[in-house]
């Protein structure tokens, strides 16, 4: 193995040794370890690391040369440290990603929530620009990146949810986040003011048109980015324990090839819409006002989430994905051996 092979990056997320004042800060830490990565490991050219990361290529000069005078480039790396952007390059490609964050977990059957919370916590702070529109979604896994955001003021940044709320809380109430996240840049707030799910689609036409409801929709079709997770169809979805869905619907469900939901709008394994009469009540934006948003970040993880995961990739079409190493993994491998079953001429 050559030289350049046996070189790797050193340090992970941002945790620097001797680090310069003019080289602080998550993002600028995360892109001259992508960078590394990228040129030590992968060698890829220094044009074609500019292209990838959407920078110039003197910018790539810059990090590669920060990331020696750090001693981040070092002759060897651990398996643990080496997995994380092994597994974050790996989903990239094989999901078309703009970019992946790989969260790491004490232990494989650690629950991933708060390590995912954490990395979005981190990456939304550095994400957030003056004057964006960003549409989020509700649920425990977002619920979990608050203690994690940066509380600083966003200037005309505006945050629109795009879930209805609910009516009955236990404990902690998933459907706040858009409020207490927008608090954290002080920046303005638009609520579906309605259920997540109505009895009939009668009644959701009604609310958006002639209870003024529909100015939020309405701003669903011109945002920057959306940030959402997904659901799975176990009994130990948000949506299940929140008493949203009954045990018959749950069934229900799955008997017409429901593997997960996005928004409480339910979807197969193969990323398409069910026709199931739930998906016509939900009081929230659509599948194709998500995917036609410039920015789609996707943040989920756990193993009864996985095909739930796989499948909403495949219709969304996230820009970033940020997951936990257990799931990164295993949505490795389901690429993987969907990628097997597929016949060759």
């Amino acid at each position: 193995m050559d030289g350049r092979k046996k070189q790797a990056v050193g340090e992970r997320n941002g945790v620097l040794s001797k680090e310069r004042p003019e080289a602080t800060g998550r993002r600028s830490a995360r892109l001259r370890l992508r960078a590394a990565w990228m040129y030590y490991v992968e060698e890829m050219t220094q044009n074609a690391i500019a292209e990838t990361l959407g920078i110039g290529r003197i910018t790539v000069v810059r990090l590669l040369a920060d990331s020696r005078a750090l001693h981040e480039v070092k002759i060897s790396l651990s398996r643990s440290v080496a997995d994380l952007p092994r597994l974050e390059r790996g989903l990239e490609k094989a999901y078309g990603l703009k970019e992946a964050v790989v969260a790491p977990l004490s232990a494989e059957d650690a629950d991933p929530t708060a390590a995912i919370g954490a990395a979005t916590g981190q990456f939304i702070s550095d994400f957030v620009k003056p004057n964006m529109r960003l549409g989020v979604g509700w649920g425990r896994t977002l619920l979990n990146t608050l203690d994690f955001v940066d509380e600083k003021p966003v200037p005309g940044l505006a945050i629109v949810s795009m879930l209805g709320g609910i009516s009955a809380v236990r404990q902690y109430n998933p459907a706040e986040f858009a409020w207490q996240f927008s608090r954290l840049f002080q920046a303005d707030c638009y609520l579906i003011a309605a259920p997540a799910l109505v009895d009939s689609l009668e009644t959701k036409r009604a609310l958006i048109e002639r209870c003024g409801i529909g100015p939020v929709f309405e701003m669903a079709n011109a945002l920057d980015a959306v940030l959402f997770s997904v659901g799975g169809i176990s009994r130990s979805s948000t949506s299940y324990l929140f008493g949203y869905f009954s045990e018959e619907d749950r069934r229900s469900l799955i008997e017409s090839g429901a593997a997960g939901d996005l928004l409480y709008s339910f979807y197969d394994s193969a990323g398409r819409m069910i026709d199931h009469p739930l998906n016509e009540r939900v009081m929230g934006v659509g599948i194709d006002q998500i995917r036609g948003t410039p920015h789609r970040i996707l943040t989920s993880g756990g193993a009864e989430k996985v095909d739930a995961m796989r499948a909403a990739i495949l219709m969304v079409q996230p820009t970033v994905l940020i997951t936990d190493e257990v799931t990164a993994a295993e949505l490795l491998r389901l690429d993987e051996s969907h990628s097997a079953d597929v016949p060759t001429d």
